[in-house]
């Protein structure tokens, strides 16, 4: 067995779900943490005491907090969000593509994000605000070319495949879908899969 696993629930260091802490025979010095299907996953040595465990347990909790906060900070409200579409656009898509309103949503909860051609509206999934940047741009891109083109046909992709980090980001969302998954085959998630439209 390479490690064991415990539930810490969230207390006062807010952190979103459950904390699980994952003891590890291998692990000697590192401590790692990680959001994954709404908990908070900490991998620590196994020969550390339970005072250890907290400390590490806390302070990586805080630090995933910070981190998290400072992407969300980043990537600003509604108004930044457009902007940074008209921006992705330009250098992307022959500035062509122009959106009515780019916002963040939160009842999108299976995509990433979606677009209403018609209307020219696009909404981000708020659960994109943790993620790296150059995913949030991708999925951006994504749904710019949805004003463009409709469907997912090959004229569509070649679109996509203009922003340079389309493939890594792909790859990344791919990897999150994947977690997620795994996860509702074991009964911790609600829902698995989330898909951009």
């Amino acid at each position: 067995m390479p490690g064991s696993t415990s539930d810490r629930s969230s207390g006062p260091l807010s952190a979103p779900g459950p904390v699980e802490v994952r003891r590890s025979a291998r692990r000697r010095r590192t401590v790692t943490a990680y959001r994954e299907s709404g908990r908070t996953i900490v991998l620590i040595p196994a020969a550390f005491t339970p005072a250890e465990e907290r400390r590490w347990v806390a302070q990586m909790v805080a630090k995933l907090q910070t981190r998290e906060e400072r992407r969300r900070r980043s990537m600003g409200g509604d108004a930044e969000l457009m902007a940074r579409a008209r921006a992705l656009a330009a250098a992307h898509l022959d500035d062509v593509p122009r959106p009515t309103s780019v916002r963040w949503v939160d009842n999108q909860q299976r995509r990433w994000g979606s677009c209403t051609p018609a209307d020219g509206s696009i909404r981000l999934s708020s659960r994109l605000r943790t993620m790296p940047e150059y995913v949030v741009d991708y999925v951006l891109v994504h749904e710019l070319a949805h004003l463009l083109e409709a469907g997912h046909d090959a004229r569509f992709w070649a679109l996509v495949a203009r922003y340079p980090r389309a493939e890594r980001a792909r790859g990344f969302l791919e990897g999150v879908e994947s977690a997620r998954a795994d996860a509702a085959d074991n009964g911790d998630a609600e829902d698995a899969g989330d898909l951009v439209d």
